[in-house]
């Protein structure tokens, strides 16, 4: 009877183990996809800002070639 007991603490003791595993490895399988989306979003930021710079660029050689353009006319008169 006590090797039965002890048998059925044993399982006990094992499904907990299993059962903590588990949640353990779950847990860690969801941080390491917040860091996997958080490395996304940064990926997105980086290209974002990139196109903002390179916008701005392309505005700043829009306004130097109006300006060249108008003063040409300015001093043609």
């Amino acid at each position: 009877m006590q090797a039965v007991k002890e048998k059925l603490t044993d399982m006990k003791e094992m499904r907990k183990a299993k059962a903590e595993a588990k949640a353990e490895e779950k847990e860690e399988k969801e941080i390491a996809k917040v860091r996997m989306e958080v490395a996304h979003e940064m990926r997105l930021a980086k290209e974002a800002e990139a196109a903002k710079a390179r916008h701005i660029a392309k505005a700043s050689q829009a306004i130097e070639k109006e300006i060249t353009k108008r003063s040409s006319y300015m001093t043609d008169y």
